[in-house]
């Protein structure tokens, strides 16, 4: 199943998804939204009608649980999902502690918690409780990275060498989301093992250069550019869905430095795991970028994406 977690989103011994309480601890957003839709996925494949709440930090307010989770008339399961579980208030903390201790029926509560120091309490709590934990730690180093590529070939039942495994690694860099992106698409597009030599055409060299081309001028906002180097690329072979893979990488990367604090090149680069020449060429490119149009864009670039897959 596409929820399943891979090697590196550690799990305790309790494995079940729809135990009563489930902690997703860590930083990587990729792994703790699939530990989220792992459990969401589970909760709908034993009742179609499962009711889910997805509630950030002051959605929940005091006595706000027990409401979510007290009886129903009509006995419906339902999840309920605690985002930035650390960022709840003393007395909201205190309620999910106390419903910790004694979780309803038919009610699988899910805490997204970063981990740290900050609401330790409620963490320690959980823990202490028995609840089911999935470990979502930052991937810092390329090794690890290496082995998620490896995982998500292997989950989805497809073979790939170790070099093409490194060589993915290398061109895409230490974005999770985009490496896994990068792995559907090869295994949609490619059939048999997939080597370096697939990788490299996929991802370096003249279609790398073109279709980043095209979304490094459509997001400067140089449209007739962009749509010449868009009619070059198709016409010299290069597949849409490296072109709609590139703009989704470009306007990510204009909202995740907007959103990112100030400070230098090589800071962001670390914060944001991508290399400074690139921080710069972002910061040109994000002029006259508003949140909203961030927002628009990627919702474009996901329909458009859609449709090049048929």
């Amino acid at each position: 199943m596409r929820g399943i977690l891979w090697e590196m989103a550690r799990k305790t011994a309790n494995d079940d998804p729809l135990a009563p309480v489930t902690v997703a601890v860590g930083q990587e957003d990729l792994l703790l939204d699939r530990a989220v839709q792992e459990v969401v996925a589970a909760a709908k494949a034993a009742d179609a009608d499962t009711d889910v709440r997805d509630l950030a930090p002051d959605q929940l307010q005091p006595g706000t649980l027990a409401e979510l989770t007290s009886p129903s008339l009509f006995a419906e399961r339902k999840v309920v999902v605690v985002r930035n579980a650390q960022d709840l208030s003393a007395d909201t903390a205190k309620d999910v502690k106390a419903y910790i201790g004694a979780p309803a029926e038919e009610i699988t509560l899910v805490l997204v918690h970063a981990g740290g120091a900050k609401g330790k309490g409620l963490l320690d709590a959980a823990r202490k409780a028995g609840a089911r934990e999935v470990a979502c730690p930052k991937m810092t180093k390329p090794a690890e990275r290496l082995g998620f590529v490896r995982g998500e070939f292997r989950t989805l039942g497809r073979s790939a060498t170790p070099e093409a495994c490194q060589a993915l690694v290398d061109a895409i860099g230490s974005d999770l989301r985009e490496l896994a992106s990068a792995v559907s698409q090869l295994v949609a597009d490619v059939e048999g093992t997939i080597d370096d030599a697939v990788v490299g055409r996929y991802y370096t060299g003249r279609a790398e250069a073109s279709s980043f081309e095209v979304a490094d001028r459509a997001v400067e906002g140089r449209a007739a550019e962009a749509l010449e180097a868009l009619r070059w690329s198709l016409a010299t072979g290069v597949a849409p869905v490296l072109i709609t893979s590139a703009l989704a990488q470009g306007v990510r990367a204009i909202g995740k430095l907007s959103s990112a604090r100030g400070g230098r090149p090589a800071d962001l680069a670390r914060e944001l795991g991508m290399p400074p020449w690139k921080i710069d060429r972002v910061r040109q490119q994000m002029r006259g970028w508003t949140p909203d149009g961030v927002a628009v864009a990627l919702r474009a670039v996901a329909e458009a994406d859609a449709g090049v897959k048929g």
